[in-house]
């Protein structure tokens, strides 16, 4: 470890490898929110965040286990959930009037076409403006989870065993690997589609509830 009178120790969370302070510096000045991309193994969460004085205010917010809501019986930690999650984020970023954000991808290797750039580009496709490079997005085959459709296929002709051990928890939510493009195509259009109307309830004056009333009470004498 450095050691003598200009050594300077690093904050808490730069020692603990959870912020960039230089590239969250850089962030803040641009005075647009954030596109906050993180992921565990099975999960990726998408938040629009801004800075205040008082601190981050979370704008909206997106996790890939909400997109069982939308009928998705597929893993939530590989590339086509990661794209439906940022893209439900931007819709509920875009009902709250975001037109503009930055990316933020924390302390992830910036990596062409990984999750954390699916997350961004879903982002992007639901209406929000975030400044990007094309080239960093994975391919569209990707995004639809074709690769997973491809390598099912290869293993159900090759080896079933290895198939079935591999895609147990497809198989167990009753959905065909094979069919996985098909299936993202149909979460999307219900994350996309315009909310429904609901239909407003007539409201019934006083008058007319005393006469309904004593409607009932005559039919029953």
């Amino acid at each position: 470890m450095a050691k003598g009178p200009s050594y300077r120790l690093p904050f808490r969370r730069r020692r603990e490898g959870k912020t960039d302070y230089k590239a969250r510096r850089a962030m803040i000045i641009s005075r647009l929110p954030r596109v906050v991309v993180r992921g565990s193994l099975k999960h990726m969460n998408v938040q629009l965040v801004d800075a205040t004085s008082k601190g981050d205010e979370v704008i909206a917010s997106a996790n890939s286990q909400e997109l069982q809501k939308y009928g998705w019986k597929a893993g939530c930690g590989n590339l086509p959930s990661a794209y439906l999650t940022g893209l439900l984020c931007g819709k509920k970023a875009v009902n709250k009037k975001v037109k503009k954000a930055v990316a933020d991808i924390g302390l992830h290797q910036p990596t062409k076409g990984a999750r954390v750039f699916a997350s961004i580009k879903g982002v992007i496709d639901a209406g929000v403006d975030v400044p990007h490079k094309t080239r960093k997005f994975p391919p569209e085959e990707r995004l639809t989870g074709q690769h997973i459709v491809d390598y099912a296929k290869a293993f159900a002709t090759s080896n079933a065993e290895l198939y079935e051990k591999h895609f147990s928890k497809y198989i167990k939510a009753k959905i065909s690997p094979e069919k996985l493009v098909e299936h993202f195509k149909i979460t999307k259009e219900k994350i996309t589609a315009p909310p429904r109307k609901e239909k407003a309830k007539k409201k019934i004056s006083p008058e007319k509830k005393v006469k309904r009333k004593n409607r009932g009470k005559s039919e029953k004498s």
